[in-house]
């Protein structure tokens, strides 16, 4: 491929697409991406704002109401702090030797990349986490005959914090989905009746909540916090801000470089809760 046939702004939307189908923690349905439109660089904010619940009173007829409330204001700031790059190059020799859709294939990867990094940067805000069963030092040891149970307790918590109930998720590492599979009278697989939503890393539905599986679920020690919740929980910006091509000065190589800046911010803890678990 000559260097003078390159696109940046191809490329650029090819990235966001690859982005978008690696992400499990960050992608729509697990968590929001409403500001994703307002950053264009690494030290953007975005302030967030909110308002205090609304009172209600009895009205009674024939007599004048209270005066209006002044709604009560709240801010919170989602700064973009993270910053992801990669800077590949194929050398001319290698290219020839290669099918034409070589460099497509690269950039593939380095967007799986890029998307590994910022769902592994996601997943660590379960520390934000309004809610929480167990401990480091007292985890909740899983078992196939207690995961389910567990599950309602995470189900339980997000009620009590008015979690929205139609939209409420866990993500799970692969060795507590195994354990999930063997009840087999309560979890329902993929293809069920009832089981609409499509999601990244989907494996069922369990206790109310759509169940995912990733690998980027955290571990502390030998435990792993594995989070639930709701979108409406927590706030996700990313933005492609530069993707060039560029011919090394001393090397015959066709060469790509990029930059993804990101970052997120819990704004409704309550619709948070993590689990502290092990392996029973």
């Amino acid at each position: 491929m000559a260097i003078d046939r390159f696109i940046p702004e191809m490329w650029g939307a090819k990235l966001l697409l690859e982005l978008r189908k690696s992400l499990v923690y960050g992608q729509d349905g697990v968590i929001n991406r409403d500001y994703e439109g307002d950053i264009l660089q690494c030290g953007d904010t975005v302030k967030i704002h909110s308002f205090g619940p609304i009172s209600v009173f009895d009205y009674v007829k024939n007599t004048d109401m209270q005066p209006p409330e002044t709604l009560s204001d709240n801010e919170v700031t989602l700064t973009v702090d993270q910053q992801d790059a990669f800077n590949f190059q194929i050398d001319d020799i290698d290219r020839a030797q290669q099918t034409p859709k070589i460099l497509a294939d690269a950039m593939a990867d380095a967007a799986y990349r890029l998307a590994d990094s910022a769902d592994q940067y996601i997943a660590g805000m379960y520390a934000q986490a309004g809610q929480t069963i167990g401990t480091d030092s007292a985890p909740i040891e899983l078992t196939s005959d207690n995961l389910y149970d567990t599950l309602v307790d995470m189900y339980t918590a997000l009620a009590s914090g008015n979690a929205p109930a139609d939209s409420r998720w866990v993500i799970l590492p692969p060795w507590a989905y195994a354990l999930l599979l063997k009840d087999k009278e309560r979890f329902i697989g993929i293809g069920a009746p009832g089981q609409s939503a499509v999601y990244n890393g989907l494996i069922g539905r369990a206790a109310g909540f759509t169940i995912l599986q990733s690998n980027n679920v955290p571990l502390v020690g030998a435990n792993s916090k594995i989070l639930a919740g709701t979108a409406a929980a927590w706030s996700f910006a990313s933005q492609i801000t530069s993707v060039e091509a560029y011919r090394p000065e001393k090397r015959f190589s066709d060469a790509v470089k990029g930059l993804h800046v990101y970052g997120g911010k819990v704004t409704r803890p309550e619709c948070l809760v993590c689990l502290t678990a092990a392996k029973g």
